[in-house]
């Protein structure tokens, strides 16, 4: 669902220098709720390009998350290519960059010498562990953030195997509160002229994301896995899957009524959830059984008469299609130059945020982005000749 009101960022100039997931998510929140993001990457491109399922010049992860933005390819390691990124940068209302600590500094583009000259500047950094600290200069992909942030504990299977998360969640949840620090800083920006350098790590993000696991286990002793009442999981049907939950006695008494089972309300063993914990066994066996012998049609009808908690465990298809997705119009149509019809879903905020474009090629815009940030059309030309910048064939 998207709006023709006037977003709230519009006219903003963002300059985004990041690479990977959660920079550029950032600065692609922003630009669907109005902002104009540029995208600076090296001629090589920005490495997401290249990860994951791929089509043409296009990963779906690149799109996802750069969608809308204008590229430049840039080598900003000669000292013509630096100077380019200073004077963007200068122009740029906020800035978000995910280099290793210290890179930016040396770059001189760092919130410190920046904000001198644009003291209402918002500055996003990303890293993975912080600005400094023993590790500051860490790896930190998002396999080796789940693990080292307890994204892998949290997700164990009932042997006690951890597991990880299957997407990549530690940029994605980073992306995330990086926007809203970016939001809140442009807030201030706003109300106190006062620019500000918005620092998130992928460690804390992901910390912050599990504060209520911490709390659990402080609380218990240990960290409790596993379901917190029975029934709750997920059971086979005859021709797919589905989730049924049980919260409390009055929920379990309508389970019964669902499967006929007065029988299980007389039961001393099912007359609390504490015994139904403790006896959950029994219990699975003769539902497995039962709800096995029709179709997840069959019972998500039932159910949703009983008013059961329950639903059916949908593929993304399903998800897609199904009937209060298609009310919300939750899915855009993403003509993706290069690779087709996509399906696109966007932030989840009504009703600010704009219609899905294009993702760029690499330096699909370069040319346009210098040109109007104040350069001659020869000088332009002679950085392409001497590979400072990139111009995609047009």
């Amino acid at each position: 669902m998207s709006t023709e009101i006037p977003l709230p960022y519009a006219g903003l100039r963002v300059l985004d220098i990041s690479q990977g997931i959660a920079g550029p998510y950032c600065a692609h929140i922003l630009w669907q709720q109005g902002a104009d993001v540029i995208k600076i990457e090296p001629p090589a491109g920005d490495w997401i390009r290249f990860v994951g399922v791929k089509k043409n010049e296009h990963s779906a992860l690149a799109i996802q998350f750069n969608a809308g933005k204008q590229a430049l390819a840039l080598d900003a390691r000669v000292e013509a290519g630096k100077k380019i990124l200073f004077d963007l940068a200068m122009q740029a209302d906020v800035i978000v960059q995910n280099f290793r600590p210290g890179a930016a500094e040396r770059m001189g583009i760092g919130y410190a010498a920046l904000s001198k000259l644009k003291p209402d500047l918002v500055y996003v950094s990303i890293s993975g562990y912080g600005p400094d600290g023993p590790y500051a200069d860490a790896a930190a992909t998002d396999s080796v953030m789940q693990a080292d942030s307890g994204l892998m504990f949290t997700n164990q299977d009932a042997q006690g195997t951890p597991r990880r998360l299957g997407m990549l969640a530690a940029d994605v949840i980073t992306g995330l509160y990086a926007s809203q620090g970016a939001a809140t800083a442009l807030y201030q920006r706003l109300a106190r002229k006062l620019g500000a350098h918005v620092e998130v790590s992928l460690f804390e993000a992901c910390a912050a994301f599990q504060g209520s696991c911490f709390l659990e286990q402080a609380i218990a002793g240990e960290r409790p896995f596993g379901a917190v009442s029975a029934p709750n999981a997920v059971f086979a049907t005859a021709d797919g899957n589905i989730s049924i939950l049980v919260l409390n006695d009055e929920q379990f008494g309508r389970l019964c009524a669902a499967l006929n089972r007065p029988e299980w309300l007389a039961d001393p063993k099912f007359a609390s959830n504490t015994l139904r914990m403790q006896n959950r066994a029994a219990l699975y066996a003769d539902m497995i059984e039962q709800v096995l012998e029709h179709p997840t049609a069959h019972w998500d009808a039932l159910f949703k008469e009983h008013d059961v908690l329950h639903a059916p465990v949908r593929d993304y298809n399903g998800v897609l299609n199904h009937p209060q997705s298609l009310h919300l119009d939750m899915v855009q149509q993403l003509e993706q130059a290069g690779v087709g019809t996509l399906p696109y879903i966007g932030l989840p905020t009504h009703p600010f945020h704009r219609q899905v474009r294009s993702a760029p090629r690499i330096g699909e815009n370069s040319m346009q982005i210098l040109m109007q940030a104040g350069m001659e059309a020869s000088q332009i030309e002679q950085l392409i000749a001497d590979g400072v910048v990139l111009q995609a064939n047009l």
